[in-house]
């Protein structure tokens, strides 16, 4: 039978033990947990168009209010993502939680452009604390509920939650903006009680992590690898920052790119846009999880260059299908490839350190995030937009083939 901790060490939540659920039940709170604050750090995604209509922002200030959260997530992992190795991973997620739960108050309350980017960064700062330690808790919640089974369903769940909370996320502020009222407000009221559900959730879930009870001084972040195995892994960080750059292009820019180039003025198209790309990295996996991970790893990388080729294409020419084409087979392959890119980092690592491990990836990740998205709305202010994006995508598909026949060499 599944057995709970009878005490848990450093979890920072005084609930007695016999109020927690089970492992197998806490993994899918967690998970749960995982989507939900994912989608939240997306809902804005489809309504820079609205506040852009009324307050005229430039394509610059949406890149920068992008990259402000990309920024609170990278501080985050830098400087705390690692801990819930040390402190538990309870102790780390519920205040990541109170943090987004801070910037929906704040994206309700103070919506101009300054609240705007306070509020990205307290999410980013939140979604730095969620991102590694959710990971962990995850795969080790399945473990202690299933003793002995292989990782597949974990890595699964977890990144499906990762990148399919994304998706959702846009896809649900779309609906809500183009269909009820106050679209500027009411989506972030529907997350901020479903993230308010899911901190009572985690609150429940039996913490993983056995505490030493030795006090260990503070580090910032740190990435523990085997020395023989540090090529590999930072190979697997550079597909992964590849990874995500496509998915800052997505997110950044499609629903711009529907509403300015193609004259469609429907927030629920803009976030359908992002949604395909994403619901296409999480059917991806779960179709080719079976495959061998070197086969992935090369499917993964040709499908990431050829939807490049096919978005900036739909850019040039203005093309909705093309775009979209383009972002579904880039999503794809970018899916499979932060799979990969996980996996490689915690196979790696010692368990001990396997939430070092994460945060180091991600840290890596999320750094994708800023580049291509900075560096095209900064190229916007002197060049056509089309343009830009050409050169960036022509960068991303170059860093993922480079980072891809090397994590390949290492399978």
């Amino acid at each position: 039978m599944t057995q709970t901790l009878q005490q848990p060490a450093a979890t920072g939540v005084g609930t007695p033990a016999r109020r927690r659920i089970t492992h197998g039940a806490g993994f899918w709170v967690v998970a749960g947990t995982f989507l939900v604050a994912m989608a939240f750090s997306v809902v804005p995604t489809p309504l820079w168009t609205l506040y852009q209509a009324r307050d005229a922002f430039s394509t610059f200030a949406i890149t920068l209010a992008f990259a402000a959260y990309a920024v609170g997530v990278l501080v985050s992992l830098f400087l705390v993502g690692h801990l819930s190795d040390r402190v538990g991973r309870r102790t780390i997620l519920l205040p990541a939680i109170a943090l987004e739960l801070v910037a929906a108050v704040l994206f309700i309350v103070w919506n101009t452009l300054p609240g705007l980017i306070v509020a990205r960064v307290v999410s980013g700062l939140g979604i730095g604390m969620i991102t590694a330690t959710a990971t962990a808790f995850i795969f080790e919640l399945h473990a202690r509920a299933h003793p002995g089974s292989d990782r597949t369903r974990s890595d699964v769940v977890s990144t499906a939650a990762n990148l399919g909370g994304l998706g959702l996320g846009a896809i649900v502020a779309g609906i809500l903006a183009q269909f009820v009222a106050q679209p500027l407000v009411t989506p972030f009221v529907v997350f901020l009680v479903l993230l308010a559900l899911a901190a009572v959730g985690v609150a429940l879930v039996p913490e993983t992590v056995a505490g030493s009870g030795e006090r260990v001084a503070y580090r910032p972040q740190r990435i523990r690898v085997p020395r023989n195995a540090r090529m590999r892994y930072f190979a697997a960080a550079v597909v992964a920052f590849g990874a995500f750059s496509f998915f800052a292009l997505a997110t950044a820019l499609a629903p711009a790119f529907v509403a300015g180039d193609l004259k469609v003025a429907s927030q629920a198209v803009g976030g359908l846009v992002v949604f395909l790309a994403f619901a296409s990295a999480v059917g991806t996996q779960l179709v080719m999880r079976s495959v061998r991970q070197s086969v992935q790893v090369a499917i993964g990388v040709v499908m990431m260059v050829l939807g490049l080729v096919a978005l900036t294409a739909g850019v040039w020419s203005a093309s909705l299908a093309l775009f979209i084409v383009g972002g579904v087979l880039a999503g794809g392959g970018a899916g499979v490839l932060f799979k990969t890119a996980l996996l490689v980092g915690s196979k790696l690592a010692e368990p001990r350190f396997r939430g070092e491990a994460l945060a180091g990836i991600f840290l890596i990740s999320y750094a994708g995030l800023i580049v291509p998205v900075v560096g095209i709305g900064i190229a916007t202010l002197f060049l056509p937009i089309a343009t830009a994006l050409l050169a960036f995508a022509a960068l991303i598909a170059l860093v993922v083939i480079i980072g891809g026949i090397t994590v390949i060499r290492g399978l």
